[in-house]
C-alpha cells in the first residue's frame, strides 16, 4: 500500500518541480538547479531524484510548456479561409510565445541541436498545413519553399518575443506587428 502512495507523491514531486522550472526559467534563462528547486519546495537531492541533469529538468519544462500550448491550439478553428485561420493562429501562438521566450532561450542553450526543433514540430506541422492549404487556395505565396516559410514565421515569432524582452517592441503592440509582418510576408 506505500508504494502506491510514494508513486503519487513521486508525480505530485516531478510536476511541482516541472511547474516551478517553467515558472523560474521564464523569469531567468540562467535560473540555476538551486533556485529551481527552491521554487518548488523540494531539496536539490530530490530534484536529482528526478532530473540527473539542468538540461533533463529545461527539456521536461519546455516539453511541458509545449505540451499546453498544443491543447490550447488543438482546440482552435483553423477552418475557412486560411488568411483568417492563420490571424487566429498568431492571435494565439503569440501570447503562448510570449510567456516562454525566456525558456526557449534556456533550451537553446543547453539542450542538443535541433532537439527543441523536435520539440516544436507539432506547431510547425499545424503551420505547415495551414502555409499549404493557403497555397492551394491561392492566399499564400507559392513562390518560396513551404518549410521556408514556417520556419520564417517561427522565427519572427522567436524574435518579437525577443524585442520585447529587449525592450524594442511593447507587449501591447506585438500580436499585432507580428500578424501584419506574417501575413504580409505570405501574401500571394
Amino acid at each position: 500500500m506505500t508504494r502506491p502512495r510514494r508513486r503519487a507523491d513521486a508525480e505530485r514531486s516531478i510536476a511541482r518541480i516541472v511547474a516551478a522550472a517553467r515558472e523560474a526559467l521564464s523569469a531567468d534563462p540562467d535560473a540555476t538547479v538551486d533556485d529551481i528547486a527552491k521554487a518548488a519546495g523540494v531539496g536539490r537531492m530530490t530534484l536529482y531524484g528526478h532530473f540527473r541533469t539542468r538540461p533533463e529538468l529545461v527539456e521536461a519544462a519546455i516539453a511541458d510548456a509545449l505540451r499546453s500550448g498544443e491543447e490550447t491550439l488543438g482546440g482552435l478553428d483553423l477552418s475557412g479561409d486560411a488568411h483568417d485561420a492563420l490571424t487566429r493562429l498568431l492571435e494565439s501562438s503569440w501570447s503562448l510565445v510570449s510567456e516562454s521566450a525566456a525558456l526557449l532561450v534556456a533550451a537553446q542553450k543547453v539542450l542538443p541541436e535541433g532537439r527543441v526543433r523536435e520539440l516544436h514540430a507539432g506547431a510547425a506541422d499545424r503551420m505547415e498545413e495551414l502555409i499549404r492549404r493557403g497555397q492551394r487556395q491561392g492566399v499564400f505565396r507559392t513562390d518560396l519553399p513551404t518549410a521556408w516559410l514556417v520556419n520564417a514565421v517561427q522565427y519572427l515569432l522567436h524574435g518579437a518575443a525577443e524585442e520585447i524582452r529587449a525592450g524594442r517592441l511593447k507587449t501591447a503592440e506585438a500580436a499585432g506587428v507580428v500578424t501584419a509582418t506574417i501575413s504580409s510576408m505570405l501574401e500571394a
